[in-house]
């Protein structure tokens, strides 16, 4: 039993809360989830199933799409609402200063996991240290914001902004939120998100939790759905099935990964590297 499940996480319950759920539905232990969801953040979740979950880490890296919610004048210790409020702020800000800010965002930024992420360092994940009240020193990560829309404005004593953001794999939204209201000078948190596109789905892929079946089962091709697709000749298909190396094309930048797909079955997964296509990850028969 092998493929893919893409379901809308309801708020309230982590990510591996939804995969225990799955594993009671399929009766099986081998599921993952492709890409953490906070408890309190919707959306597009992609959960493998068997063989599919080895393929995961590529829409885990890939880039993804949320719509937040930020509120300004009020700073949180989670930098979103479910943690304590530690400092308040005026927020006299229009909707162009707020516009003009996330320009200043978009590209290749920097950011420093905050310590309620399952980020680890020396070896734990930060949460865990913050459970206990330590706040240890984060080597800031380099992300990638491709897009930044302002989609609303309301103005007021807390003002709050709407925000298509399109971002690398491992970019924390809430982060980006936080220092968006430092930017402005008035501090600001993440007050709901929710994940619209993930891994090649949106949220029109998605279904309900409650509504998963054995039927919703997708074929184990739609884990690789956001690389570039080949349909390898019986050649290619032969030395694919031995893990050998493919000659390769200029359509195929350095280091770009490419699912071959052959009558609605993955493969395999390989990796330009020079002049030739590697094995990064083949399908076991």
């Amino acid at each position: 039993m092998d493929g893919v499940l893409v379901i809308d996480k309801p708020p309230g319950m982590t990510s591996h809360d939804v995969v225990d759920r799955v594993r009671k539905t399929f009766g099986t232990r081998k599921v993952g989830h492709g890409g953490t969801l906070d408890p309190d953040a919707t959306g597009v979740l992609i959960v493998g199933i068997g063989r599919a979950t080895r393929f995961l880490t590529y829409s885990q890296g890939a880039p993804k799409r949320y719509r937040a919610v930020a509120r300004f004048g009020v700073s949180t210790s989670t930098q979103d609402a479910s943690g304590e409020v530690i400092r308040e702020s005026d927020a006299n800000i229009s909707e162009d200063q707020v516009r003009d800010a996330l320009g200043s965002f978009k590209g290749t930024t920097e950011q420093i996991p905050p310590m309620v992420s399952a980020v680890k360092v020396g070896g734990e994940a930060l949460y865990k240290k913050a459970r206990r009240g330590e706040d240890i020193e984060r080597p800031a990560r380099a992300v990638t914001i491709y897009a930044l829309e302002l989609r609303e404005f309301v103005p007021g004593e807390r003002p709050e902004a709407t925000i298509d953001v399109t971002c690398s794999g491992g970019t924390f939204v809430r982060t980006l939120v936080h220092d968006l209201g430092e930017r402005l000078g008035c501090g600001a948190h993440l007050k709901t998100l929710r994940r619209t596109e993930a891994g090649g789905f949106s949220t029109e892929d998605a279904i309900r939790l409650e509504d998963v079946t054995q039927d919703s089962l997708r074929p184990l091709a739609d884990a690789v759905r956001q690389l570039a697709i080949r349909a390898p000749g019986d050649e290619d298909a032969e030395s694919i099935a031995h893990g050998r190396a493919l000659e390769v094309d200029d359509s195929i930048d350095e280091g770009a990964f490419v699912a071959f797909v052959r009558d609605g079955d993955l493969l395999a997964v390989y990796k330009r590297e020079g002049d030739r296509l590697k094995p990064d990850r083949v399908v076991s028969s």
